[in-house]
Parts: structure tokens; sequence; C-alpha cells
């Protein structure tokens, strides 16, 4: 298995995963410099660092890291530490694989095709969900997910977490509060929904009194999303957009 597809495949999935380089050694020891591996959370390797008591550590140490979410140096010393017999030392950094944020934009029309456009410059894996095939047709940018499907149908198929970011912004506010009652149920890091103030003051009373969320859960959705900075057109909302889903990712 090519190791940077397997750093690729970590960084767009949802699994959890460090990796373990050796920056230096001293001595006789089993791997030299810039011996690579991958520990994933359930403890299934990708590579080698050597081996023996020494690999033993290292995944566990790797373990750690990605429970803390913080990058770390370790030496160690074969002999002393590890009762091996080359005798050397290394030392080892392990990082744990920053995993892309997910972006789900439901819509395909001016607005979504802007906002998916400049969202490919900050880091986001990007889905533009739409069941029309002539606006996806418009989006030539490398790098964006089309998916060409009935919003109804897509909705259990996508996977949601904590690195999930919802975007809504079809053609139809009917559309729209379909996919707001299904994600809204869903773990995310941001949700948020376009629309006017009357928009969202009827979608509130509606999944109030027809009890679809509690208030709670709809004072977590970002509506009318975005930062109000008097945006005007498709690509100026887009920017308004952007920045507060790049202020909640930034914490």
């Amino acid at each position: 298995m090519n190791l940077f597809n397997e750093i690729e495949n970590i960084r767009k999935g949802t699994i959890k995963a460090a990796l373990s380089i050796i920056v230096q050694t001293k001595g006789s020891t089993p791997r030299k410099v810039g011996s690579k591996m991958i520990v994933r959370e359930d403890g299934s390797l990708v590579g080698t660092i050597g081996g023996g008591n020494l690999e033993k550590k290292v995944i566990e140490n790797a373990l750690q890291q990605i429970d803390e979410n913080e990058p770390k140096l370790f030496k160690h010393n074969l002999l002393h530490q590890h009762n091996m017999c080359c005798g050397g030392s290394v030392e080892i950094y392990i990082e744990p694989i920053k995993t892309m944020k997910k972006l789900y934009i439901f819509g395909a029309g001016h607005t979504g095709n802007a906002l998916a456009k400049f969202a490919t410059n900050v880091d986001f894996d990007i889905y533009v969900i739409d069941d029309r095939r002539e606006y996806l047709n418009n989006l030539d940018t490398e790098g964006i997910n089309k998916l060409n499907l009935d919003y109804k149908k897509v909705l259990p198929s996508l996977p949601f977490d904590e690195n999930t970011y919802i975007v809504i912004m079809t053609y139809e506010h009917s559309h729209d509060r379909d996919i707001l009652s299904y994600c809204i149920k869903q773990p995310y890091s941001y949700l948020g929904m376009i629309g006017s103030k009357r928009k969202v003051e009827l979608t509130r009373k509606m999944f109030s009194e027809g009890k679809i969320a509690s208030k709670k859960e709809l004072e977590n959705v970002d509506m009318p999303m975005g930062l109000n900075i008097n945006a005007e057109g498709p690509e100026e909302i887009a920017i308004s957009i952007l920045a507060k889903l790049i202020a909640v990712k930034n914490g």
C-alpha cells in the first residue's frame, strides 16, 4: 500500500490516525532516518519503523497523540528502554493526521457555485448536491465532488460527524426545510441555511410548532447564514458564508 495515498484516504475519511517518522538515529538501529509508519486509532499499521519492542512503544505513543491531537517528539534508547540488542538510539516524531473538513453544499445555483469555488482554497473536501444536472455542469473547478441526486434520497447515504459543515441553499424553500429537518438531527460542526428574515422566522415557527426540532437545536443553526457584511450578489454572499465557515473551523 502506498503510504502517501493512505494519508490522503485518512484525511478524507473518518478514521483517526497518526504518522510516525524517524527523524534521527545514532549507532545501530533497525531502520534509518525517514522511515515512516501510520498508526490508525484501532492499532492497525501501514509501514514499519523497525518492529519489536520499539514499534510496540511507538504504537502506544501514537495512540496517545491521536487522543491528545498534538504532535510530539519521542526519544528511544533501544538497549536500555526496549532491551533491543542493536543498542543504538532513535528519535521519532509523531503527528496526528488532520482530517479534512467535509463541506456539503445543497444547491448549485449562483451562490452555491461561487462558494464551492472559493472554498477549494480553504482545505475543505467539498460536495455540491443538486438534482439539476445543468447547474452542476456549470461547476468546472477541479477538486469539487458533484452529486446529481435527489435531495431526500441522498441524505441517508451521506456521512455526518463533528467535521461536517452543511450549507443549505437550494432553489425551493420546501427543499431547504426538508434538508434542514434531517441535518439538524445529525452530528455536525456547522449547519446553516440561506434566507430572508421572514423565511427564517417562518421556519423557526414551523419547526417549533411541528415539534421537528427543539429550541436549542434551532439556536445552533446559522440562519440567515454567513457574517453580516451587507453582502450583495452571489459572490459577496458566498464570501460572507465562507468567512463564517472559517470562523467556526478556527474556533
